[in-house]
């Protein structure tokens, strides 16, 4: 099954301070670390940001889109990324993920086939909407969630066909789950420098 892969590369970092994309890990941004992976995965790989970030992403390797509903969150580039594709399916991640599994995400392809949303559940509580694969059948509820105002970014998946991904599933393919491993402070930042070094041949 073909699929596009949508990267989240709007928000503001207003906890690290700087813009997390182009933080540098192991020699390559983030992004790039990211884009590099789901190139392996799909045939269109989209960046959704916002109008304010647009100049920051020159030169990136992907097709840039501007979010369609501006300051609405990561649900805002969802649905840009959705409107855009052209794949029915599509693998969706946050910009400052740096050590996505392929293994994983490929499995999660896979499962999503007769299902609208793929989509970890590492605990009861803690579901992984933004490592995810989205089909456009979610479209229309995403666009009810955000007219609505309603913006976290799982809140229409009660709405969907949802095959959720368990925390022993997800860690037969990435043991140690840096899957969800993101970026929000300086700590965060200076890990992924470590674990970016530790990894290089």
């Amino acid at each position: 099954m073909e699929v596009a892969s949508i990267v989240l590369a709007g928000g503001k970092s207003l906890r690290l301070g700087k813009s997390k994309a182009l933080e540098i890990a192991g020699g390559k941004s983030l992004i790039e670390r990211v884009i590099q992976r789901l190139k392996q995965l799909s045939s269109h790989v989209l960046i959704a940001t916002s109008k304010e970030q647009l100049n920051l992403l020159v030169g990136i390797d992907a097709e840039v889109l501007v979010d369609t509903y501006p300051n609405k969150g990561p649900l805002g580039g969802i649905y840009t990324g959705l409107m855009a594709s052209p794949c029915s399916h599509n693998i969706v991640v946050a910009c400052d993920m740096p050590f996505l599994n392929t293994k994983l995400l490929h499995y999660m392809v896979e499962l999503s086939r007769d299902f609208d949303a793929c989509v970890p559940r590492l605990s009861m509580g803690r579901v992984e909407p933004l490592h995810a694969v989205y089909s456009k059948a979610c479209l229309d509820s995403i666009r009810t969630q955000l007219d609505s105002g309603q913006l976290r970014a799982y809140s229409f998946l009660n709405k969907l066909r949802v095959r959720y991904i368990e925390r022993s599933e997800c860690q037969r393919l990435d043991p140690q789950l840096l899957s969800f491993f993101n970026i929000n402070y300086q700590s965060d930042l200076d890990r992924a420098i470590t674990l970016a070094t530790e990894q290089e041949p």
